[in-house]
């Protein structure tokens, strides 16, 4: 009897699913949440860290280091949502850096290593998002790789996560 109901259930949830992994989300003021332009490729990684922490300490700040891409979806998603007047507070509590680091979990896609390889984190998808203290050391070891759902993620959980 078990077994039947099980099966039922697993029947309806992909009965449903199409729908769900249909949906697109949308952010206030923000044409395609799924593009950006925040990940610069050209940029300097290393050195804006090194600018973000001097910043930090001066400021009593911490560090939100967003190792992603401008081509991954949940990259674009959590750039664009921080842009927003809402995400101001967060803006305002961080020095942020958007690291540009391709995708190094698909092989030959990845770029800009010695970033992930400084904070000692072997990426398993993008975003993955670091918080630091002003010398540099991470806060949320265990927390940072999740950040790959971003854009499935409920903005409140985003910001609570960040503000708390």
């Amino acid at each position: 009897m078990n077994r039947l109901v099980a099966l039922a259930l697993a029947a309806a949830l992909l009965a449903i699913a199409p729908a769900t992994a249909s949906e697109t989300r949308t952010i206030p003021g923000v044409a395609d949440p799924y593009k950006t332009d925040a990940f610069n490729p050209d940029a300097d990684p290393i050195a804006q860290i090194d600018a973000a922490l001097a910043a930090a300490r001066t400021a009593g700040k911490r560090v939100l280091l967003v190792m992603g891409t401008n081509g991954c979806h949940d990259s674009a998603w959590l750039a664009n949502l921080l842009g927003t007047d809402r995400f101001a507070p967060v803006r305002d509590r961080y020095e942020i850096v958007y690291a540009d680091i391709g995708m190094p979990h698909i092989r030959g896609l990845g770029r800009n290593p010695d970033v992930p390889e400084r904070f000692d984190f072997r990426i398993k998808g993008t975003p993955t998002v670091a918080i630091l203290d002003a010398e540099g050391r991470v806060l949320n070891r265990k927390a940072a790789p999740k950040w790959r759902n971003a854009a499935s993620r409920r903005d409140d959980d985003i910001y609570n996560e960040l503000m708390d």
